[in-house]
């Protein structure tokens, strides 16, 4: 006797693969949940990778002095990628520097370190899966974001 058995794909009804970059609306929206909710870290990581377009892994261990220049939040910044080994100039826009100025003086954070520390003692900074649990409690359609920030400047690709 044969068994047949229905097996349903695990990804069935999941967007998976490339996800279309935000649109600006959308940008706008995660930014007002981001300030109701008084989430001040997640403001200031949210529109850090919106500007920056860096990849997770280049955005967690982001240091304060790659953004900062004294009490100055730097109006570009620029940062070696981890991947390509290659510079990459960012400019920071007037909402991502006042959610990083805001984000500093409550974490109180010197030059040196860096700019999303773990509470781990043994891991220096939010590790980029840590990064993925923060972004997947966003608001959706934010279950995907961590990738398509890489890609999104308010629906912009991403230049090469």
């Amino acid at each position: 006797m044969e068994n047949v058995h229905s097996h349903e794909p695990w990804n069935k009804g999941k967007l998976i693969g490339q996800k279309p970059p935000l649109k600006p609306k959308d940008v706008w929206a995660i930014r007002i949940h981001l300030q109701n909710a008084h989430a001040i870290r997640d403001l200031a990581m949210f529109n850090l990778a919106i500007d920056s377009k860096l990849r997770g892994c280049d955005l967690v261990s982001l240091r304060v002095r790659d953004v900062t220049h004294g009490n100055q939040i730097l109006p570009r910044a620029m940062v070696i990628q981890r991947k390509t080994q290659r510079p990459v100039q960012f400019e920071l826009t007037e909402p991502t520097r006042s959610a990083v100025t805001t984000w500093l003086e409550k974490s109180h954070l010197r030059g040196e370190q860096y700019l999303f520390p773990s509470r781990i003692a043994s891991s220096p900074h939010v590790s980029t899966r840590q990064y993925a649990r923060i972004v997947h409690h966003w608001p959706k359609p934010l279950a995907w974001i961590h990738r398509s920030t890489e890609r999104t400047q308010c629906g912009a690709p991403k230049r090469h």
